[in-house]
């Protein structure tokens, strides 16, 4: 009892001295993610996603010199060709396209978009834009000179950033997670894709990722058109998790595209034999594409490399991770990346602006400044956007939470396998509870209020898997007081709006969904209990799979479960509608119209 009370008075005294804001209640920060430069260079635009602003930027002094407030989180920008308007995506259930004009700052247009909008490009000819609409899973084309969305294009899972090829025939949208099944019953590779959208007819390709591909997070275009790159994690999530060196679990990737074949070439690595770059974000590249820039933004560093050499034969040969084998990489040569450390934290949107390269540092609320012809070693300059942060315990958390460097030789962070805090969408063998035996990876939201932890109940609370997990995933050694920060950072999670609410509210079908669902005859609700449709108990509710040694798994909570396919606990399912009838899930003995079913689907997923 003196030891345990000892760990608690030290866990306090390493809070108070880490972070000496962490009881302060208010938290105003700017969080700048994406960039967008004047074609002149004299001026940069940041989306500012916390304080739902874009800061105007003159360049290179670095002054702010407005500040233009939006409706809800921007999470993109672009500008029009001829630089006259810059064009800001709001992300909101029913979201926001605004539009600015440059010369006065004012807003001229707001166009509706879909859900959490993103990513938006614009073609050549400045007509129409693409905006990612990221929870509808589709992207909305839109007339700008009409102010109007004209069609929508389905995309896969999850679009979050697009690019137009420069002859406008061509858009290519990044989409953030597979969107497959996972157990070992399945039959195909396990990859997120780029959509290819015709933009004359919409019709669409997907470009297969390699297998094991997840997180992606940009997508950019070469300035010749023949050449696109995506910025991505591989993960090796098909053998034992029990060590990090060489890229055992996830390596961090630039796939490249020939746009013109719609597949991918090659898959080239960023890491070092020794050293990850933990979470790559935004890639771009100068107006001549001669030299390329990713955002690392776990490792908080811009990683920079000659275009030639990146499509060379030397990367093609040597710095293509090599999964399922032991070393990862087939060769210990010289990485041709450039790696420049940065002053800030949690570098994200990268732009060019004449001879400098700017990268926004998230958690830093500033513009890292670098010399396009950088080496290492160069002196990185700093543009404030505002007052120095001064970091509240939860925000403090959900930094350490995306922050690679906490872990050995920075391969990965939390966010790696859980973006947003939520799923990856594969199976890991974890050695909590023996191995051969794969189990989703499970959304942190709500983790703190739903005990026990993991899919068997072996971690007695979201507290105990936090600390297991930087002991166990990130094989590191760190502070109390940085798990409990994590803590308080996963307890703010709140669960974004459902895509199947109208309006707020179910539709009719879901509402017919919910009587079956709390019916004495179909009674999902005596395991799936309002507020958290979770009783915190486990069940046998027959998906013993061949490799599992137990009969009984814990009862997940329904909560955002839109959004966390494949689903049961080792992924077997990628739809709630397979889940039910497939999988007879809950419905063992009771026989449902198809109309029943789909209700029964349309609620679950507006929960």
């Amino acid at each position: 009892m003196i030891l345990r009370q000892y760990h608690k008075i030290a866990a306090i005294i390493g809070i108070l001295i880490l972070w000496p804001a962490a009881g302060a209640d208010a938290e105003e920060y700017l969080g700048p993610g994406a960039l967008v430069a004047s074609k002149d260079g004299k001026t940069l635009y940041v989306a500012c996603a916390d304080s739902r602003q874009v800061a105007r930027v003159a360049l290179p002094g670095g002054r702010v010199t407005r500040r233009m407030p939006v409706p809800a989180e921007p999470t993109g920008l672009v500008l029009t060709p001829d630089g006259a308007k810059l064009i800001v995506t709001c992300a909101a259930p029913k979201s926001t396209v605004v539009v600015f004009d440059v010369a006065s700052g004012e807003q001229v247009a707001a166009i509706r978009a879909g859900h959490t909008a993103m990513g938006p490009a614009i073609g050549p000819d400045g007509r129409r834009v693409y905006v990612c609409n990221r929870f509808d899973n589709d992207v909305s084309v839109i007339d700008l000179a009409a102010g109007r969305e004209v069609t929508r294009v389905a995309a896969v899972r999850e679009p979050i950033a697009a690019a137009v090829t420069p002859d406008g025939r061509t858009v290519l949208v990044a989409n953030l997670l597979p969107d497959a099944r996972v157990d070992e019953d399945r039959d195909g590779d396990v990859t997120p894709v780029v959509t290819a959208i015709d933009t004359r007819t919409h019709e669409t390709t997907a470009i297969e990722l390699p297998h094991g591909a997840n997180g992606v997070r940009d997508v950019c275009i070469l300035p010749d058109g023949k050449h696109a790159l995506v910025t991505h994690l591989l993960s090796n999530f098909e053998r034992t998790p029990f060590q990090l060196v060489s890229g055992w679990i996830n390596t961090n990737v630039v796939s490249v595209i020939d746009v013109q074949q719609r597949k991918m070439i090659s898959t080239i690595g960023m890491d070092e034999y020794y050293q990850g770059a933990g979470n790559p974000w935004e890639v771009t590249c100068t107006p001549d594409g001669k030299r390329v820039f990713v955002s690392i933004s776990g490792a908080h560093e811009l990683c920079v490399i000659d275009t030639a050499e990146l499509l060379g034969e030397y990367a093609n040969r040597t710095m293509q991770p090599m999964m399922q084998v032991w070393p990862i990489y087939p060769s210990l040569g010289v990485s041709l990346w450039r790696r420049i450390g940065l002053p800030g934290k949690g570098p994200r949107g990268v732009a060019v602006a004449g001879s400098k390269v700017y990268a926004a540092e998230f958690f830093s609320d500033a513009l890292a400044v670098v010399d396009v012809q950088v080496e290492e070693g160069d002196p990185v300059d700093t543009i404030a956007l505002g007052p120095t942060p001064q970091l509240t315990l939860r925000r403090r958390g959900e930094l350490l939470f995306h922050d690679a460097s906490i872990c050995y030789q920075t391969w990965q962070s939390c966010a790696s396998c859980h973006p947003d805090g939520r799923v990856d969408s594969l199976n890991w063998d974890l050695l909590n509870d023996g191995q051969g035996n794969s189990k989703n990876t499970k959304s942190m939201l709500l983790a703190h209020r739903t005990p026990p932890a993991m899919a068997l109940g072996v971690r007695e609370s979201a507290e105990v898997a936090v600390r297991s997990g930087i002991e166990h995933i990130l094989f590191a050694d760190r502070p109390e007081a940085e798990a409990v920060a994590i803590d308080a950072y996963l307890k703010s999670l709140e669960p974004v709006p459902s895509p199947q609410l109208v309006d707020g509210r179910l539709t009719a079908a879901a509402e017919r969904g919910r009587k079956l669902f709390k019916s004495d005859r179909v009674a999902c609700h005596r395991c799936h209990p309002r507020p958290l449709y979770t009783d915190l108990k486990a069940h046998n509710v027959g998906t013993r799979g061949r490799r599992d040694t137990v009969d009984r798994f814990d009862t997940p909570t329904l909560i955002e479960v839109w959004r966390t396919a494949p689903y049961l606990h080792d992924g077997r399912c990628t739809t709630i509608e397979q889940l039910i009838v497939a999988g007879r899930h809950g419905l063992r003995g009771v026989d449902l119209s198809k109309q029943q079913i789909d209700d029964l689907v349309e609620f679950v997923l507006s929960l």
